[in-house]
């Protein structure tokens, strides 16, 4: 067991969230996302209370803290240079410039952790919610 699974936790229902959002989200015709968070206290990685399911870039962004990092899991419809569909799921790691060193410690700990558990293909990293706006570019839209 490596340092991070000791360190960090997800319940059961977080892991069996995980599952099923990347298998539902792998023939979906519409962008979505969820937003993970770590809970300082008890350093489990879990969604907030209402349990967001995001369907626009804005939405995320609308919703990111100014001061603290998050894990934004992310399928992203798209038309490939070839005019192939493509579904990407990837993980937004957002850590913005103005959030302190513990907060930075505690998720780049976990980062590794977070990506093998969603079993994403990539993560993209941003510091603001602006930075939004290129993620179609960084997936490969035409």
């Amino acid at each position: 067991m490596t340092s991070e699974a000791r360190l960090y936790t997800f319940s059961q229902e977080t892991k069996d969230h995980l599952r099923k959002f990347r298998l539902g989200t792998s023939r979906s015709n519409d962008p979505q996302a969820v937003i993970y968070f770590i809970d300082k206290q008890t350093k489990e990685i879990r969604q907030d209370e209402e349990k967001t399911v995001y369907k626009t870039l804005e939405e995320i962004g609308d919703d990111l803290p100014d001061h603290s990092p998050r894990f934004i899991l992310l399928s992203y419809p798209l038309t490939l240079p070839s005019g192939r569909m493509s579904v990407p799921y990837v993980m937004l790691y957002y850590m913005p410039t103005t959030c302190n060193s513990a907060l930075r410690m505690l998720y780049a700990g976990a980062k590794e952790l977070m990506r093998n558990t969603s079993e994403v293909t990539k993560i993209i990293d941003i510091e603001s919610p602006e930075d939004l706006e290129e993620i179609p570019e960084k997936l490969g839209a035409a």
